[in-house]
């Protein structure tokens, strides 16, 4: 089943997507594109796990107000996080009256529950669904790495987790169309080092990418841009080396979430953005609106995710990494003649 391209026939389509950020994401090239922020990171509340509940709390309720939909109108929610049983959803949507399925994709979360409500809507079960996921620097640090106030020193090929939430709404008609998704396999080779997610994640988006051009009859020039959610410019780097040796060229239409959510020269966040809410914001922000305007035709978002725990850090094992794959375009180019 691993040529097993998902074709959404019956239609799907992000009819609403919304986003809140942090301080360093608002200072960032995308800043003026996201809907909400806050510079304190905090959202008004006392810590960094209820600040990151907080921001899918209002990145689904803008998504709403964008849609002019209510909650009763919209049939079930997938949300998913970085968090010890994903409590920044679970906590962040537990106001709403929606069956909720909680998701763990790590950073690939949004791509899956995209996915997940693609072909739930797609299949005629639900009207309408929801995808909700999100990151917070802090919380993660001190989940994944050390408390902030032990000021730790950052390896060159760390990335910055995204404080940010995205959140879309998913119908069977819209001018936004998912048209096509490929899941990831978990693919593992031997990377330990919890500061280097970005070789841990590429080469499960060189396999998703390579599995995805074999069984498909699109060639990559057939697309505005290919993006990763998010391997950052190290991982960045070695998805494109990985995939120049099995001949396939990517270069002239790659970018990465990570790469894009900051300023290299003028931010030090390393070897750029990771987290659930980094593919998340960017997408609602930023690639949405110019697939809805029509500046980009089509694209595949490939979301990554690094599936450690802080267990297995801890215990040394190998990080275990996905890339699920998504074909999403402008209702007016998605079908060829």
């Amino acid at each position: 089943m691993q040529n097993k391209i998902l074709k959404f026939e019956g239609g799907a389509a992000i009819v609403s997507a919304a986003s809140v950020v942090g301080k360093y994401e608002y200072e960032g090239p995308l800043g003026d594109c996201f809907d909400l922020h806050d510079s304190t990171d905090k959202f008004g509340m006392k810590t960094w796990e209820k600040a990151e509940s907080e921001m899918q709390r209002l990145a689904f309720n803008t998504a709403l107000a964008k849609a002019a939909a209510s909650e009763r109108e919209v049939d079930v929610l997938f949300a998913g996080d970085l968090l010890n049983q994903c409590v920044g959803s679970s906590y962040g949507l537990l106001d709403f009256d929606i069956p909720y399925f909680g998701l763990y994709g790590a950073c690939s979360t949004a791509a899956e529950g995209l996915m997940l409500a693609a072909m739930m809507t797609s299949a005629g079960y639900f009207t309408t669904a929801a995808a909700v996921t999100s990151s917070h620097y802090c919380s993660a640090e001190r989940q994944y790495r050390t408390p902030l106030e032990y000021g730790a020193q950052r390896s060159p090929t760390a990335q910055w987790t995204v404080t940010g939430s995205g959140a879309f709404l998913v119908r069977r008609s819209g001018r936004v169309r998912i048209t096509e998704a490929l899941p990831g396999i978990v693919v593992e080779k031997g990377i330990n080092d919890a500061s280097n997610m970005g070789a841990a994640m590429a080469p499960a988006a060189a396999d998703t990418l390579l599995r995805y051009f074999r069984y498909s009859d699109y060639k990559p020039e057939e697309f505005d841009l290919i993006v990763t959610g998010d391997l950052g410019f190290e991982g960045g780097s070695i998805l494109c080396e990985l995939l120049l040796a099995e001949g396939l060229d990517i270069r002239s239409r790659y970018n990465d979430c990570g790469m894009m959510i900051y300023d290299r020269k003028k931010q030090d966040m390393h070897s750029g953005g990771s987290g659930c809410g980094c593919s998340a914001v960017v997408l609602a922000s930023h690639l949405y609106p110019r697939l809805e305007r029509g500046e980009l035709r089509q694209i595949l978002l490939l979301g990554t995710g690094a599936m450690m725990s802080p267990a297995s850090i801890q215990q040394g094992q190998a990080i275990p990494a996905v890339a699920h794959l998504l074909r999403i375009g402008n209702e007016a180019y998605v079908e060829r003649g």
